[in-house]
Parts: structure tokens; C-alpha cells; sequence
């Protein structure tokens, strides 16, 4: 149903939390992408970060699972993203320390084995689709925190573009600017005039869920689009409001899924924000983005330039928005957004909910691998 939206309802919608959502730190208790897998070549180590937590990925060469230690060698600091991988090892680039996938140090060149020195902090890792994902809070619930379903890329009636980068703004920008799906008014220059209708929400324990749907009153129908639907379409009511586009929110992540009636969907994203300094004012984002394939063999992979290019326009367009937001904030010393549309006031009391008030510690880290001196 076509949900209007007066003053009154509007106003009465605004979250009241006393909180700058922008100080509002991720909550490290969920699996985070760090990396994609083809970053990472056997038998080398790469560094990467979850929230200023300097992170070693390393691959051994022979076949072995991925394993994440703390990117710091226990005796002088040094990253050992600059080391070497040796067996099931990576050995420090300075004075050759080994560490283990358990994260002890398990040999220092110069030292009896009997007195080796304590370790460095190991994460949980997973390789997914493509992703390397690690749970930088409490290792202990890692087992027992369900991992996201990512979109359609096992799915081979899909075709799936692997895309991100880094963004320079807290991650709750992204969250709001894919969630309000008024600011189609944004990308008028590659879509044409949109008219979305909001059909809905849905606010439950960690998700908020918005629906919409789309005619187009002006300008013509985008390749990229029509590469999506599997057709051209033109501005007639045939096709105004036809297909329903479903945004969610599942704490820490954003899915958005296009489909006609009881169809398989169109198009499936998965997408995830990861907070790569300390203060969380920079992130790094990860996405899958699956079209299903039309019946046409072989056509999408032929026009998948032309659907790659469209998307990186319109993903440029929201990064260059939210940066400019979050310059905004660092101007005037804090979050002074007047918000008034339900949707966006329920998910920015979800990010509130789900994240870690500013200056509140993050949940102790797994102990060390250590062995006392």
C-alpha cells in the first residue's frame, strides 16, 4: 500500500537517543569482510584493518586455510604483513620470529625452544565466495554469531560483479544513503526522473526493512537498467510501479533485492561497511551485486561492460554524497541532521541499538598465543 506521509506522522517518527550517530562505534560481535581472496596469493601475507586493528591475513602456499593475526610482531612492533610465509607459519621481516595460525610464537632463530616469548592476538576467519572474513570481537561467540547469506554468487542463474572501496565517512552514512531510496532525485543524469512510492516497513529485533516501488516520468531508460530487467522499457504506465525493490538492514549488513511479483528476483546485492580507523569515520566497503541472467544465452556476459560502467556512475554518485555529509559533520562539530522520513529515523535508532556508545570499549580480544619467557 501507498503509504502518504504528513507533517504530524513525520515528526512523531524522529528517534529521540541523545546519541551522535556518527560517534557510534560497529559492533565487532558479527563475521566483517577484510579482504577479497584474490587479494591474497598463496604463500604470501597481506595487511588489512578492522576499526584500527592492524590485521595480517596469511595464505600458506601448500593449500592451508587462511589464518589472521594481529598485524604486530611481539618483539619490536613491526607489521608481519612484511614477513614471510614459511609452512604453516609467517616469520617476521626484522629478526625472523614465526608465528603459528594459533598466534604462539614458535621460534626465534637465536633462542632456545624453551624459552620462546609470548604471542601475538589470532581471529576467526572464514573464506566465503570469494571473501575473507574474520570476527574481530569476542572470539568466543563466533561459532554461535550466524553468518549472512551473500546474494545469489553460488546461484548459476546469476552472474555476479564484485565491486567496493575505500569511502572517507562513518559507515551509518551508507547505511541511510542506500536505505532512502528518495535520493533516486540524485541520479537523475544516469536513470531519468524517478518517482519512487514508499510501500512500507518492517522494524524488527536488528533489522528495519523498507519497500519501494518506481515510475519513471521523464528521460529515457539507462542501458545498465535494461540490462538489469532483461528489456527496454518505456515511460508508460505498464511499467510504473511493476516491480518492487526491498531494502533491509540485518545488523551489520544491507541487502536490496528487485523482483516482479512472485519472480525470482532481478537483481540481488549483498553489501557490507567495514570501519577501517579507530574513530570509524572511514570504511571500507565490500559488495556483491548478482543480475540474474536472461534467456538470451550469453548476453549478459557480452553487455557485462556496459552494466559494470553504469554502476560504478551511480556508486560514484552516493560515495562523492556521503563524503560530502560527513564533511559537513567534522564542520559543524556534529550530527545536526534534521531527519523526517519513519524508515531512516527506525534504522538510525537500529545503528544505535546494535553499535557501541563513543569511549565504550570493545569486547576484550581472545587471549594470546602465548608461551611465558
Amino acid at each position: 500500500m501507498d503509504q502518504s506521509l504528513s507533517p504530524d506522522s513525520m515528526q512523531s517518527s524522529a528517534p529521540v537517543t541523545g546519541q551522535d550517530l556518527r560517534r557510534i562505534r560497529a559492533n565487532p560481535d558479527f563475521w566483517y569482510p577484510v579482504a577479497w581472496s584474490r587479494e591474497l596469493k598463496p604463500g604470501k601475507t597481506i595487511g588489512t584493518r578492522y576499526a584500527g586493528q592492524p590485521i595480517a591475513l596469511v595464505r600458506p602456499k601448500e593449500g592451508g586455510s587462511v589464518f589472521a593475526l594481529e598485524d604486530r610482531c611481539a618483539h619490536r612492533q613491526v607489521p608481519l604483513s612484511k614477513g614471510t610465509v614459511k609452512g604453516e607459519s609467517v616469520q617476521c621481516c626484522y629478526h625472523g620470529w614465526a608465528y603459528g595460525r594459533s598466534g604462539r610464537c614458535i621460534d626465534v632463530p637465536y633462542l632456545g625452544k624453551g624459552k620462546l616469548p609470548n604471542g601475538v592476538r589470532t581471529y576467526p576467519v572464514r573464506e566465503v565466495d570469494g571473501l575473507i572474513f574474520i570476527f574481530p570481537g569476542d572470539a568466543a561467540k563466533a561459532e554461535t554469531t550466524p553468518f549472512p547469506r551473500l546474494a545469489e554468487v553460488a546461484n548459476p542463474a546469476y552472474k555476479t560483479r564484485r565491486f567496493g572501496q575505500l569511502v572517507h565517512c562513518h559507515y551509518s552514512f551508507m547505511h541511510e544513503n542506500l536505505m532512502d531510496m528518495n535520493h533516486q532525485f540524485m541520479h537523475m543524469k544516469q536513470m531519468g526522473q524517478m518517482k519512487p512510492r514508499f510501500l512500507g516497513q518492517e522494524r524488527g529485533p536488528g533489522l528495519v526493512e523498507a519497500r519501494y516501488s518506481f515510475a519513471r516520468t521523464s528521460g529515457k531508460q539507462p542501458i545498465g537498467e535494461a540490462l538489469i530487467f532483461g528489456q527496454k522499457r518505456d515511460n508508460s504506465e505498464k511499467f510504473a510501479h511493476r516491480d518492487v525493490m526491498t531494502i533491509r538492514t540485518t545488523y551489520p549488513y544491507q541487502t536490496l533485492h528487485i523482483q516482479t511479483g512472485d519472480n525470482a528476483p532481478v537483481m540481488d546485492l549483498w553489501i557490507a561497511y567495514v570501519p577501517q580507523d579507530e574513530a570509524e569515520l572511514t570504511n571500507r566497503v565490500f559488495g556483491l551485486l548478482s543480475i540474474r541472467r536472461p534467456g538470451i544465452p550469453g548476453i549478459l556476459d557480452l553487455a557485462w561492460p556496459f552494466l559494470t560502467a553504469f554502476t560504478e556512475r551511480i556508486f560514484r554518485e552516493d560515495r562523492e554524497i556521503v563524503e560530502l555529509e560527513q564533511n559537513a559533520w567534522y564542520e559543524q562539530g556534529g550530527d545536526r541532521n534534521q531527519e523526517i522520513f519513519p524508515v531512516i529515523c527506525n534504522l538510525r535508532e537500529l545503528l544505535v541499538e546494535c553499535g557501541l556508545p563513543a569511549g565504550q570499549d570493545a569486547p576484550a580480544p581472545a587471549a594470546r598465543g602465548a608461551t611465558p619467557v
